[in-house]
């Protein structure tokens, strides 16, 4: 090995600097020195890297993180104050205004902790009821209660509100499930409430069993309401976006395929038909009734084309992937101070404790967008988050009867960028004939210019009465062409077989950056409601190693799709339910002659736990158990092998795209018994015989975020 052209003499001596090569510790530019050496190739003349000694490996660098960018701190809270976190603002002078679902206003100092600091709270406000929300504006707190929109004023400067203002009070039926948003200030200096629907068990859907459920209203600062928009489920988060336009976040549920976020105008009807009870009332701004709805099933974008005042959504969320409960929305006005992500939104989840990332754009008068995955790992199920005055992000969270991935009962945490740019994409916008993506570094060209490191696959939900949808229709979008930019900051593809009001699934898992690193997350969500005027891409010849008009053959072939549960309230049957295997058994075997050594009743409980949490049989015995899902969400009953639930669950998540179409049910051999995915107020009989080992074997509900905390015990006795 010839030492001398790497010309070291100057810095090292010739063996100190050999041995370190020797060990794999010396890097320049994070590649190893033989991979910075040049030769002269007799046949060019032109510098090449030398080849890399033999017997040493080239070591990668270790892989990065989230937290390698975005740093979370949590903020210590005393230990007498329950947060659980209903919302959250920011004051003009640092402090943090946080509404609790306990009723209380706590007024935090110093939220912007730093080394041996500590935050101080102060009570400002008491006696609320389930205030979900809270804004601030010229120096008095509103905040939203279940039936009010309340004004809290400190009149004498002390710190605690002397006055709690009624400006405006909406009716109420006791339904658990009438939680009530907001405020938000529009331009006007009026605000937005948003207000759920109820639920009912017998019916197995929401309800809206008083006026404006599932309403967003108007309200002016002397107290006059003006209904504003209809048709949502449980509009927990909302907020604006750089333009100044309204959007807010929707949950899964019935008329809700998935998570979403839609762009709401006075007017909208966006998309459940319970709110619909209402539009005869006066000032409604429409007259649409609930059966002018249609319930066929078919993606809610084709249906809008045949009701007018339906508006389909701006991004989906898909469900189990991105999130099981959309929450809080959050626009990056910061300026940098948060990283390069300027003018796009941050939305949380309550269930998976995590935020994406979203990224708007308006084709033809109607916005679309992208949703990536941003940051895990949070303490608590998410609701809010808000920005400090030095650009971190404080995000609230609760979890107390909605279960989350994150264990705390609730929590307020920091999140701060450490100023490190992570590899990502940027952005992608809609072209076309394809899509452009953006990158946050230049990209290699290599790989960006290969078409395999891409794959493209459009989706949707169906639109219909029952809770949530499997993805339909399915396909993959054959890649045509790529083209790189000559800075490497942005590919542009060509795509086939795009479809409007559609998901397509855009994954780069073989791009690398210019020096090495690959994504830190490599999938993003677009959603294409229209496709843009512009030049399409001009390819001279076909992509090599790619069958074109097999790829467009095989992607216009409808995928085969399994029918969704139905909704009789005493049966879960669905095409699956025909089908048995020997995990999932639907009638007693015939040597059991009708009869079961034991029949096991479980329910749900709110707050994702099963009822009972265990129950206790015989080794080999015959055992039938009648899950009936009395929730107001989707669950399945699946009995595992012991210690083996979080693996399980963890499996069922990496389904992806097909999570719901297979019940969230992986083949693996850590399970042993199962029902389908149920719909609320469905009820399925499975049979089995018990494991001949002794044993607690967990029964855990697989539905993503669920695994986590929704587990059982049966306990396996000896004979």
């Amino acid at each position: 090995m010839d030492y001398n052209s790497m010309n070291i003499k100057n810095k090292f001596n010739h063996i100190a600097k050999a041995s370190l090569i020797a060990a794999g510790l010396l890097f320049l530019n994070n590649a190893p020195v033989w991979a910075q050496a040049k030769k002269i190739t007799p046949e060019t003349g032109s510098k090449q890297p030398a080849p890399a000694p033999q017997g040493l490996a080239k070591i990668e660098p270790a892989p990065e993180k989230e937290d390698d960018f975005y740093k979370l701190i949590s903020l210590p809270v005393p230990e007498d104050i329950i947060l659980e976190v209903g919302g959250m603002a920011t004051l003009p002078d640092g402090s943090l205004a946080v509404c609790t679902r306990r009723g209380e206003v706590w007024l935090v100092s110093n939220p912007a902790i730093s080394g041996n600091a500590r935050p101080t709270f102060k009570r400002f406000a008491y006696g609320l009821h389930e205030p979900l929300g809270l804004a601030y504006k010229d120096g008095d707190i509103y905040v939203t209660q279940r039936s009010e929109l309340t004004r809290l004023r400190d009149s004498d400067g002390d710190g605690q509100a002397d006055s709690y203002d009624k400006i405006y009070s909406w009716p109420l039926s006791g339904n658990y499930h009438e939680y009530s948003y907001g405020p938000t200030f529009l331009p006007n200096g009026n605000m937005l409430v948003t207000l759920n629907v109820g639920w009912s068990n017998s019916l197995g859907h929401g309800v809206s069993l008083v006026p404006w459920r599932g309403w967003a209203l108007e309200i002016t600062p002397d107290g006059q309401m003006i209904p504003f928009a209809m048709g949502m489920r449980s509009p927990a988060g909302y907020g604006f976006n750089g333009a100044g336009d309204f959007f807010y976040t929707e949950n899964q549920g019935d008329w809700v395929g998935s998570g979403r976020i839609t762009h709401v105008e006075k007017g909208d009807f966006v998309g459940n038909a319970e709110s619909l009870r209402w539009t005869s009332l006066p000032g409604s701004p429409i007259r649409l009734k609930p059966e002018g709805v249609p319930n066929t099933g078919e993606p809610l974008y084709d249906v809008a084309k045949r009701v007018p005042e339906l508006k389909a959504p701006a991004v989906w969320l898909p469900h189990g992937i991105l999130g099981i409960s959309t929450s809080g929305l959050l626009n990056d006005n910061t300026k940098g101070k948060f990283g390069p992500f300027q003018n796009q939104l941050f939305v949380g989840d309550q269930g998976q404790s995590k935020i994406m990332r979203v990224d708007l754009e308006k084709v033809k008068g109607e916005y679309q967008g992208v949703v990536f995955p941003f940051r895990e790992g949070f303490s608590s199920g998410i609701l809010r988050q808000v920005w400090g005055n030095d650009g971190s992000m404080f995000v609230g969270m609760t979890s107390r009867g909605w279960s989350s991935t994150g264990k705390e009962l609730f929590s307020l945490q920091r999140l701060v960028w450490t100023g490190k740019t992570p590899f990502e994409m940027k952005t992608v916008r809609a072209m076309p004939d394809g899509f452009e993506i953006e990158f946050t570094h230049p990209v290699d060209k290599a790989t960006a210019a290969n078409p395999a490191s891409y794959k493209v696959t459009g989706f949707n939900y169906k639109y219909h009465a029952n809770y949530g949808s499997p993805v339909i229709n399915n396909a993959g979008c054959p890649i045509r062409g790529v083209v790189v930019s000559e800075d490497g900051r942005k590919v542009r593809l060509a795509v086939d077989a795009l479809r409007l009001g559609y998901i397509h699934e855009i994954t780069a898992e073989g791009i690398k950056s210019n020096n090495g690193r690959p994504l830190l997350h490599n999938v993003g969500y677009y959603t294409l409601n229209n496709l843009p005027d512009g030049e399409k891409l001009t390819l001279t010849a076909s992509t090599a190693g790619h069958d074109h008009a097999a790829m467009v053959a095989a992607a216009r072939k409808p995928a085969p799709q399994k029918a969704a549960p139905a909704t009789n309230a005493k049966s879960a049957a669905s095409s699956t339910a025909t089908r048995t295997t020997a995990k999932r058994l639907t009638s007693p075997p015939a040597a059991w002659n009708g009869e079961a050594d034991y029949t096991i009743n479980i329910g749900t409980k709110p707050g994702l736990k099963f009822e009972p949490s265990q129950f206790q049989v015989k080794a080999g015995s015959k055992v039938k158990v009648v899950f009936i899902n009395d929730d107001d969400m989707l669950h399945n009953f699946v009995v595992v092998m012991p210690g083996t639930a979080i693996q399980v669950g963890e499996q069922a998540m990496k389904l992806g795209l097909e999570g719901q179409q297979k019940n969230y049910i992986p083949n693996t051999d850590k399970v042993l018994y199962h029902t389908i995915l149920l719909q609320p107020n469905t009820t399925e009989t499975i049979y089995f015989t018990a494991p001949d080992k002794p044993g607690e074997y967990t029964y855990v509900c697989t539905v993503p975020g669920h695994f986590y905390v929704m587990q059982g015990t049966m306990k396996v006795v000896g004979r």
